[in-house]
C-alpha cells in the first residue's frame, strides 16, 4: 500500500500538469487564431499588378496573334487589293502566307520576308499620307473585329493604372500607329519604310522590327521615357519575341506558340491563351478575362481569290 500511496500523488500531479499543459496550449491556439484574424496573412495570390501610379512602368504588346487574330500585314494587303493596288495572284500569295501563319502557329522567316517584299513593292511610289488614310479604312473593314478581347483588357488594365502602353510589331509603323490610336494606346513601334518627300521608295529604313530588333526598340524607348524595365511588362505569342520578353520584369506569353509555351513554363512566366478560352498555367491580371473567337479571314481570302480566278 505504501508503494501505491507513493504512486497516487504522482498520478494526480501528472494529471494536474497535463491539464495545465492542455489549457496553456488551448490558450496559445486561441490567441494565435485571434492574431491571424487581425493580421493579414501571406498567401499564394499574386500582388496587385499593374501597380497603380507607377510612372516608371509601361507595357509593350506584340501585335500579330497577340493583340489581333492573324497578321496585320495580311489584313492590310486585303484592303489594298480591294482598292486595286495589286492583282489576284498577289492576294492568293498573301492568303497562303496567312494560312501558314495561323495553322503552323509560327512566323516563317521566308514567308515574312516575301510578305514584306510584296508590301514594299506595292506601296512604292504612293504617298505616305495616302496609305495612312487607307489604313484607317482598312482597320474598320478587317481588323476591328479581330482584336482579342482578353488582350485588350490586359492593355486597358495598364492604361487604367496610369501606365503607357505601346504596340511593338514588324508591321508597317503607319498601320501599327492606326491600330494603337484606335485602341486608345499610347503609340506604336513598327517597321519603317523609307520615304522621300512623303513618297515611299520601296525600301526599308534599317531592317524589319522583328526578333532582337524589337528588344532593341523597347530598350531605346525605355531609356528615352525614363522607364525601369524591371517594372515593365511585355506580351507576345511568338518565341521570336523572347528577347523582348526577357527584357522586362513581367513577361507574359499570350496565345503562345509551342516554343514560347515551353520556354515560358521553364522560366515560370505567366501564360494566357484566348484561342480556346482556357487559362493556361499561371494567371496574371485577374480582371483581364475574355475569349476571342477564331477569325475566318484566311478562308474568306482564299475563297475570294478562287472566285476571282
Amino acid at each position: 500500500m505504501a508503494a501505491l500511496g507513493w504512486l497516487t500523488p504522482r498520478r494526480r500531479s501528472a494529471t494536474a500538469r497535463s491539464v495545465l499543459a492542455g489549457e496553456a496550449s488551448a490558450e496559445a491556439a486561441r490567441k494565435s487564431s485571434q492574431e491571424a484574424q487581425e493580421t493579414p496573412q501571406a498567401d499564394d495570390r499574386e500582388p496587385e499588378f499593374p501597380v497603380i501610379g507607377d510612372d516608371k512602368a509601361a507595357a509593350f504588346f506584340d501585335l500579330d496573334n497577340t493583340v489581333m487574330q492573324g497578321a496585320a500585314l495580311f489584313h492590310f494587303g486585303r484592303g489594298l487589293y480591294k482598292r486595286k493596288f495589286f492583282e489576284t495572284r498577289d492576294l492568293a500569295k498573301f492568303a497562303w502566307q496567312q494560312a501558314w501563319f495561323r495553322l503552323a502557329g509560327v512566323e516563317d522567316p521566308e514567308h515574312m520576308q516575301d510578305a514584306r517584299d510584296s508590301a514594299l513593292s506595292i506601296v512604292k511610289g504612293h504617298r505616305v499620307a495616302e496609305l495612312e488614310s487607307i489604313g484607317e479604312e482598312i482597320y474598320d473593314e478587317y481588323m476591328a473585329d479581330r482584336i482579342w478581347p482578353g488582350t485588350r483588357a490586359l492593355a486597358q488594365a495598364h492604361l487604367d493604372a496610369g501606365q503607357k502602353v505601346w504596340l511593338v510589331t514588324a508591321a508597317p509603323v503607319e498601320i501599327a500607329q492606326v491600330i494603337a490610336r484606335r485602341l486608345g494606346l499610347t503609340g506604336a513601334l513598327g517597321t519603317v519604310a523609307e520615304s522621300v518627300d512623303g513618297i515611299y521608295t520601296g525600301k526599308l529604313v534599317g531592317e524589319p522590327l522583328h526578333g532582337p530588333a524589337k528588344a532593341e526598340a523597347v530598350r531605346a524607348l525605355a531609356a528615352a521615357e525614363g522607364l525601369d524595365l524591371s517594372r515593365c511588362a511585355a506580351y507576345s505569342d511568338s518565341h521570336n519575341d523572347i528577347p523582348m520578353l526577357s527584357l522586362v520584369g513581367h513577361p507574359y506569353a499570350i496565345n503562345p506558340d509551342t516554343k514560347l509555351r515551353k520556354h515560358a513554363r521553364e522560366k515560370d512566366w505567366r501564360l494566357r491563351d484566348y484561342r480556346t478560352g482556357r487559362k493556361a498555367a499561371k494567371v496574371g491580371i485577374p480582371a483581364a478575362a475574355g475569349v476571342g473567337a477564331v477569325a475566318g479571314g484566311t478562308a474568306a481570302a482564299i475563297a475570294l481569290s478562287r472566285r476571282r480566278r
